[in-house]
């Protein structure tokens, strides 16, 4: 897979030694609340390790994983994926992390996700890309829509985290809506 060069960050491929950087935010609590509920029981090496090498041996179907790399270091600052790729309706489910916290609110985001809707609207030619992000997760809300990302509905007190229901919500944006910007 040839590396998507941005500015601030690549999008590149995963590699043996990128375990140790996963491993450094898989258990964390802070980062992992605003991630899918495969997190909810901590991580073994071994399951980590089982998950890095399903991405290097290709056999995660329809999905397309990204370590979200430093432009100038090559290293891992976290990653991005495109998910549940329909390819007859042309729709994938976007996910992303940035996996220290002195590394938020750098941009890193931001570009990573414009470099996958570039990858996954020219390269992919997909119709749509979704996400879901709990109504909490402020900053991942606010990152969306400045990606261009529409929200599209609620599921009302749909999540349960830390002793009270939260909304999910549902965003999307269309590949016209994408190339309009």
């Amino acid at each position: 897979m040839p590396r998507i060069l941005g500015k601030k960050v690549d999008l590149r491929e995963y590699r043996l030694e990128d375990l140790d950087a996963i491993r450094e935010w898989v258990n964390d609590r802070e980062t992992v609340r605003n991630l899918d509920d495969v997190f909810i029981y901590p991580h073994t090496l071994n399951m980590t390790e089982e998950y890095l090498n399903r991405i290097l041996e290709d056999k995660l179907e329809n999905e397309r994983h990204f370590v979200i790399a430093s432009h100038e270091t090559d290293e891992y600052l976290g990653q991005v994926a495109l998910m549940h790729v329909d390819w007859r309706s042309r729709i994938a489910t976007l996910g992303i992390v940035i996996a220290q916290k002195e590394n938020r609110d750098q941009g890193y985001g931001r570009e990573a996700i414009e470099l996958v809707l570039d990858f996954a609207f020219g390269q992919l030619n997909l119709h749509r890309v979704e996400l879901c992000v709990r109504e909490y997760n402020t900053r991942g809300c606010h990152l969306y829509l400045k990606c261009g990302f529409v929200e599209e509905g609620r599921k009302r007190k749909h999540y349960y985290i830390d002793g009270q229901y939260t909304d999910t919500i549902l965003m999307g944006i269309l590949k016209e809506e994408y190339m309009a910007r």
